[in-house]
């Protein structure tokens, strides 16, 4: 399996190359893929091969093993963001003088690996400040007492609460740095709700982590509502997520010129983008021409994962092949702030990140009478008048308050929340029917979720995707299609109180903790 020089480069941890005694050592990250070490070929300092003899890998956090014994074994387990040490027993100056560290190995299943950086050796001997850490069991219990206990003495405060958790700590590699504990958000349930979609279809029970008093019953109630006129149709129109280089030029002429190049190679470009995921496919590329600088917009499908870390991975290769096959290149850098991760932004809105949905409903009128006290012409002339708030506003959102609902259902299913962000975009859309009843439609943008990987696999937040039958492998659309849904109920509720003036009266009644 080909690895790009740029993203082999990577395994080095920067700054490791340390000196204790007379031990040489550095560390290796793996930040590519589950793989298992074969046999460690050689390592070089300043061009010349170190003795074998002299050289041990460090697995874990008490096992060493020697070079010999690594490639008897033939069988080192290293799995995606795991660390090994190679330990050099030789007697080398510390020096800010940069050095040439080279090293081969053969690891399943990329074959041989083999990579030169530059680094200084520096002195492990200094005393240990800030954080306390292991560098090969950082979630075991030992360093998280230690973290604590650190934790408490620095600030005085007691661990009481965050302390206690019932999920396994091994199983947070990934998702959290540092470990002490959990923060604890209290959980609702709101539901059923009815979903027509393409994937969601039949009723579901939807868990909603928030401290906000009554937003799961207003939720509730919008849903008990539209499920009294047939429940929600929920379609995912569109599906992108990006990464978006820049690459700078010596002029406007220069930068054209690549662009067209990019898309006459679109071959390779995607070919080396995808050999870094069995996930990740590129769909195309866009391309945004200002002064002198070439904006790339990568954009991938990818799958059931939100997909920022695949997409970053896929581009760094791309760009790599690009970068040794086109010259006139003055600068690089792999985001150039274009495809706007975490923050809102109107090419989101117009073009898409993550999943575009569209939920809607009509809701007949005897049911809005019934159930909200309120008259479809009230909601609908009330959706115009606030139509002209958003224009003067220049808000993101034509609706009332969807972000409310998708957080709650991000926090309770480990999505990753700053994603929100993004996902706050929406376009709401009313209209009379002929019959008096009222249509609403509502469309999210750009809805960033996942249901494999990231957060989803912890305890609390699997148990909450699984208890939807939305956890794990093409699960995401239909998860896409149900928050749409729960966004919509949330928005005709919220429009019927504020419409029929019951708003502040139900916060008086439930949303106040006093």
């Amino acid at each position: 399996m080909f690895v790009p020089s740029m993203l082999l480069k990577q395994l080095y941890t920067r700054a490791s190359l340390t000196k204790r005694n007379k031990t040489v050592s550095f560390m290796l990250k793996n930040r590519l893929k589950d793989a298992t070490i074969e046999e460690l070929l050689f390592v070089t300092l300043d061009g010349k091969e170190i003795d074998p003899s002299k050289i041990s890998l460090q697995i874990g956090a008490h096992k060493i093993l020697s070079m010999a014994e690594v490639n008897q074994d033939g069988n080192i387990p290293f799995p995606l963001r795991d660390a090994v040490t190679v330990l050099m027993d030789i007697d080398e100056p510390i020096s800010p003088e940069k050095r040439k560290l080279g090293i081969s190995f053969r690891a399943a299943p990329f074959g041989k690996l083999k990579f030169e950086v530059e680094d200084n050796i520096s002195s492990d001997d200094k005393p240990v400040t800030g954080i306390p850490r292991d560098p090969h069991d950082d979630y075991g219990q030992a360093i998280i007492k230690t973290r604590q206990q650190a934790f408490e003495n620095f600030s005085g405060a007691k661990l009481d609460h965050v302390g206690k958790y019932s999920i396994d700590p091994q199983t947070l590699k990934g998702n959290i740095e540092h470990f002490i504990g959990v923060a604890q958000v209290p959980m609702g349930v709101a539901g059923p709700v009815v979903v027509n979609g393409e994937h969601a279809q039949g009723e579901f029970m939807i868990p909603m982590a928030t401290t906000e008093g009554t937003l799961v019953a207003s939720y509730n109630r919008g849903m008990k509502l539209l499920n009294a006129s047939g429940g929600i149709t929920a379609t995912v129109i569109d599906d992108a997520m990006q990464r978006a280089p820049v690459f700078v030029f010596e002029n406007a002429r220069g930068a054209r010129d690549f662009v067209k190049w990019v898309n006459e190679n679109m071959g390779p470009i995607r070919e080396h983008a995808e050999s870094t995921s069995s996930v990740a496919k590129l769909t195309y590329i866009d391309n945004f021409l200002s002064n002198k600088f070439a904006f790339l917009r990568f954009n991938y499908k990818t799958g059931d994962a939100a997909g920022q870390n695949m997409v970053g991975r896929a581009t760094f290769a791309a760009c790599g092949w690009i970068l040794d096959h086109y010259e006139g290149i003055k600068d690089f850098y792999l985001e150039s702030n274009f495809a706007t991760d975490k923050k809102a932004s109107q090419i989101n809105i117009m073009r898409t990140r993550g999943k575009r949905v569209v939920a809607e409903a009509t809701i007949k009128r005897e049911h809005l009478l019934d159930v909200m006290r309120v008259d479809p012409k009230q909601i609908d002339y009330h959706a115009r008048v606030s139509a002209v708030g958003s224009f003067l506003s220049g808000v993101n959102n034509t609706g009332l308050h969807s972000p409310n609902g998708i957080t709650a259902m991000f926090i309770a299913t480990g999505q990753d929340v700053a994603n929100v962000s993004e996902s706050s975009a929406a376009i709401m859309y009313s209209e009379l029917t002929e019959e008096g009843d009222l249509y609403l439609s509502l469309t999210i943008p750009s809805l960033i979720v996942a249901t494999y990987g990231g957060g989803t696999g912890i305890g609390t937040q699997k148990e909450c995707l699984q208890m939807m039958d939305c956890y794990g492998r093409d699960r995401c659309y239909k998860f896409a299609e149900i928050v749409g849904a729960v966004a919509l109920a949330g928005e005709v509720s919220l429009a019927s109180a504020i419409s029929s003036s019951d708003w502040v009266s139900s916060h008086e009644q439930y949303g106040r903790n006093r």
